[in-house]
């Protein structure tokens, strides 16, 4: 019997039944590796001044200002729109969101819409969604969504969803795919903690992951630890608390780059972070810095927000004067994941920034494109197009290279200009008044939505079965009182 038979039967073995296997580990993470992890995450009514790196007086943002010393930083970044729903539309579908159907805060996107979870679901990535929603319709203060509401984040291609219907605070009450979970803790490390958990399972798994992580943070009732807000004892309450928010949520964005780096996958997940529209007004020290109007309106301070992309031995430490915005999100990941090109509307209003970054370009070759409420802008790199009434045709053109304060309308001092961009403004808004009915969609027509639009979720008998117990919440208190109040005038 030849000496070496047991050592090679055994390595038959292996190649017989454990190679394949082996291959099959090996293969998939060899899969992951060339799929990179995706982050984004986005505040609730963070001004474009409001961090440390912009030199604000009172707050600190060490870990954003963190995150921005290692990646892109850009000065010129917009949300889609000056509030909530309208911009999570556009990040979803890469199209401005007057196209998708949220034309304000409250409604909800069709579901014909093709979403950026179902392109990376698509691709083979677990995808997942924390914190705010705010896309089904309902208004008020953030409740749990229920398993069967026709808009939840499931039907959006999310397969995994903790996640509740707007603003949120401190110990909130969370639906986990319909089911509902009460936590403890500031709400911005409590939807952290949980996409945390949820990337370590699926990167154990050997499986890429598509992350949206969505705060309530900053947004009113501006209710945070006292531990946070003591820094803050100068300030009036409301901006105490605003401020001590922010503290809270910095403190997420370090320890959720600290896990991904204690994971070994750092460098292979592209985080981004962005706010959702220009800051609040009312809050001491100002939310917007210099800029002109604050959250709903057209102007800079509406819109322009603070913006950083992470991307270890990908991007490299940059600031980029480029203007981008929200609706750039999906195209961007098509070119960084390789996705299907096919996996976006073909009518878009966003472009990729894949050849923007780690380059010096400064020049925007399309304009960006702004509607909301009857009001609109138009930005063509440093000029900008505002109208306050779109249907009487008002216009104002500001030159944001010497006016970034947009101070003076140069409207009347350059006419060729001024026709040039009012010419090109209206093409793309008759082209959105189409793509309302339902242009953009294989049937021709958007799909109707059963429950009325901009629903209070106080009003739904399902949510008002809970009204006992929810109404010792502070965060819930007035509106539940508020309902119960009407339902009395009514009932006289």
């Amino acid at each position: 019997m030849c000496p070496h038979y047991p050592y090679l039967a055994i390595q038959s073995l292996i190649m017989r039944y454990l190679f394949p296997v082996l291959l099959l580990i090996t293969s998939s993470f060899a899969l992951a590796a060339k799929q990179p992890n995706v982050i984004l995450v986005m505040a609730d009514d963070m001004g474009y001044g409001q961090t440390g790196y912009y030199n604000h007086p009172i707050l600190k943002t060490p870990n954003l200002d963190a995150m921005a010393a290692n990646g892109i930083r850009f000065d010129r970044f917009y949300a889609g729109a000056p509030n909530c729903s309208p911009t999570r539309a556009t990040v979803l579908t890469g199209r401005t969101n007057d196209r998708t159907g949220v034309y304000n805060h409250g409604y909800a996107i069709n579901k014909q819409e093709k979403t950026i979870a179902q392109a990376f679901k698509r691709a083979g990535y677990s995808t997942a969604h924390f914190g705010k929603w705010h896309l089904n319709g309902l208004r008020g203060p953030g409740a749990p969504i229920f398993k069967n509401d026709t808009h939840h984040p499931g039907h959006l291609g999310f397969d995994h969803w903790l996640s509740v219907t707007n603003f949120f605070d401190l110990n909130p009450i969370l639906s986990r795919n319909g089911v509902w979970e009460e936590h403890g803790g500031d709400s911005s490390e409590i939807v952290v903690n949980e996409a945390l958990d949820y990337i370590r399972g699926e990167n154990e798994r050997g499986k890429p992951v598509f992350i949206v992580i969505w705060y309530g943070t900053p947004h009113s009732p501006f209710m945070a630890f006292d531990s946070d807000a003591k820094q803050f004892s100068h300030l009036a309450k409301n901006s105490k608390n605003h401020y001590a928010e922010l503290v809270a949520m910095d403190r997420s964005i370090g320890h959720l780059r600290k896990e991904l780096r204690d994971f070994g996958v750092a460098e292979n997940t592209i985080l981004w972070f962005n706010s959702d529209n220009g800051g609040l007004p009312g809050i001491k020290p100002g939310t917007v810095g210099e800029l002109r109007g604050f959250k709903g309106s057209v102007y800079e301070g509406g819109l322009r927000v603070p913006c950083v992309v992470e991307w270890p031995g990908h991007i490299k430490p940059q600031v980029s004067k480029y203007p981008a915005c929200t609706m750039d999100i999906f195209p961007t990941l098509i070119d960084y994941a390789s996705l299907d090109k096919s996996s976006i509307n073909d009518l878009t209003d966003g472009l990729s920034l894949a050849n923007v970054i780690n380059h010096d370009i400064s020049k925007r070759p399309k304009p960006i494109g702004f509607r909301h409420t009857g009001r609109a802008a138009w930005l063509d790199n440093n000029y900008k197009l505002v109208s306050l009434k779109v249907q009487t045709r008002e216009y104002q053109l500001f030159d944001l290279d010497n006016d970034p304060k947009e101070q003076e309308d140069i409207l009347t001092k350059r006419p060729d200009l001024a026709n040039q961009m009012i010419q090109a403004f209206e093409a793309w808004n008759a082209s959105i008044e189409k793509s309302r009915q339902g242009a953009d969609y294989e049937s021709g027509k958007v799909d109707p939505f059963t429950r009325p639009q901009q629903t209070m979720w106080t009003e739904l008998p399902e949510y008002q079965k809970f009204f006992d117990e929810w109404i010792k919440r502070p965060d819930f208190k007035p509106y539940i009182e508020r309902q119960l109040k009407l339902k009395v005038q009514k009932n006289n």
